[in-house]
């Protein structure tokens, strides 16, 4: 019964995202496009009417006296924001810092309903996904991307509760860190204290496929609430630049802009862990599989690699695989004459074991690289650092 809701609710809502993106046509399409446009008004009116109590501090915000830098986006997913997490989280912990990433573990798996009223009765801990040490939770009960970050940084703590002021705390008590990151933190506005924001921008879609706010469109405030950004990242940088820089500086000529792309490092077999280097697509005939908000962008890397993309197969963002969902992409690819499926790292922690690999499945581990403003992101860090 659960598999069968899960399956209708993101039918529902690929629907909903490809009358947004304009590639449903006809009556029903238009009605539910009218309907989205209303509802964007209102959650514009939201959006605004909450800044305006926080601001005037009718909704009290709250301050740990540590270091917090909030880094989200405008727009719901798809910049690329979690290496760019990571690349904060590396840099500061080398610099001395001790590091905590703090994350809502968006659509991680929910705790037992009665969990959940006690922690509306009494303060709980968060759920630890690394204490700086050890993995201790997988991608379902932590959600991918606070798991992936944890993969990946060894020696961060990453913890995840929808009140990070409750799980700075914790970062603070139980493991003494002075370095809190909040993953997709922008619009969480309750903690404050000495507070950095970093705000990515796409530069394919920089302020959404429409210039909308949700649901109508992608952006989650309008582009006017740049002004609050510190430092803005322009991710999947193309080099041209100077209209979106613009257009960034008249809505906040303060901040220091530095643009980045994704670039690729290896490729690691998802459950032998095998690595093979970037060459390994020249020449292969590949299937692609992803679950992410703009698969266009990573299948378009593949391509760029050498690689020949003969089937590609996509799900909603955060889609968790089952078994046979993988086992059809294997047997589709295998029908396309593909010599092995290739998946994001976010994908990968969400697969299942799988019964048999016909196919090989590598993940492309990627990381940032920053082309223009390495001095401005040095410069942020020393502050960070000695402040």
């Amino acid at each position: 019964m659960r598999e069968y809701f899960l399956a209708w609710t993101e039918a529902l809502e690929q629907f909903v995202l490809d009358v947004i993106y304009g590639q449903r046509k006809g009556k029903r399409a238009a009605l539910l496009r009218a309907a989205l446009y209303l509802l964007s008004k209102v959650f514009t009116v939201a959006v605004k009417a909450r800044l305006f109590l926080y601001n005037f501090r009718i909704l009290r915000d709250s301050t740990l006296g540590v270091q917090v830098i909030a880094i989200g986006n405008l727009t719901a997913g798809g910049t690329g924001k979690t290496p760019v997490v990571e690349k904060f989280a590396r840099e500061l912990q080398d610099a001395g810092r001790t590091v905590a990433i703090l994350s809502r573990g968006y659509r991680s798996k929910p705790a037992p309903f009665y969990h959940r009223l006690i922690n509306k009765l009494d303060s709980v801990p968060p759920k630890v996904v690394s204490d700086g040490q050890s993995l201790l939770l997988d991608s379902e009960k932590a959600g991918d991307e606070p798991y992936m970050l944890a993969s990946n940084l060894k020696d961060v703590v990453v913890l995840v509760d929808k009140d990070r002021v409750n799980a700075g705390r914790f970062a603070i008590d139980k493991f003494g860190c002075d370095t809190l990151l909040l993953d997709d933190g922008f619009q969480y506005w309750k903690l404050k204290g000495r507070r950095r924001d970093v705000v990515l921008i796409d530069c394919q879609q920089p302020f959404g496929n429409n210039g909308k706010l949700l649901p109508r469109g992608t952006l989650r405030e309008p582009p006017s609430h740049l002004s609050r950004a510190h430092i803005v990242f322009i991710t999947k940088s193309d080099g041209n630049t100077e209209e979106l820089r613009g257009k960034i500086s008249r809505y906040n000529s303060s901040a220091s802009i530095i643009e980045c792309v994704h670039s690729p490092l290896y490729f690691e077999d998802v459950f032998t862990g095998e690595q093979a280097g970037l060459e390994l697509l020249k020449g292969k005939k590949i299937a692609a599989l992803s679950g992410i908000a703009l698969p266009v962008s990573f299948e378009d890397s593949l391509i760029r690699l050498g690689g020949d993309l003969v089937y590609s197969k996509r799900f909603v963002d955060h889609h968790r695989f089952t078994q046979q969902e993988i086992l059809n992409v294997i047997n589709r690819g295998k029908t396309r004459l593909a010599d092995f499926i290739v998946t994001t790292q976010k994908d990968a922690v969400r697969f299942p074991k799988i019964d048999r690999r016909d196919l090989p499945i590598y993940f492309m581990r990627v990381e940032i690289k920053i082309i223009k403003g390495a001095k401005n992101f040095q410069e942020c860090v020393r502050q960070i650092c000695f402040q």
